[in-house]
């Protein structure tokens, strides 16, 4: 699994102490949900909101941390 990830979603990956495999096991094991522009995976605290570019290959716009 490939992941893009914007500035945005890199600053907040440091702000809330999330690391790369915590997304890449949200999205593969977290709950999907459709929005707009792409998904919204959720798995455990985490939240991932991203679009699909291809197989395998995944545009990470946010994350954040469930309060």
């Amino acid at each position: 699994m490939k992941l893009i990830i914007t500035n945005h979603a890199r600053d907040k990956m440091h702000i809330e102490g999330i690391e790369k495999e915590q997304i890449k096991m949200c999205i593969e094991r977290g709950a999907k949900f459709k929005q707009t522009d792409g998904f919204l995976a959720v798995y455990t605290y985490i939240q991932v909101a991203y679009k699909i570019i291809s197989k395998d290959v995944y545009l990470i716009k946010t994350v954040m941390v469930k309060k």
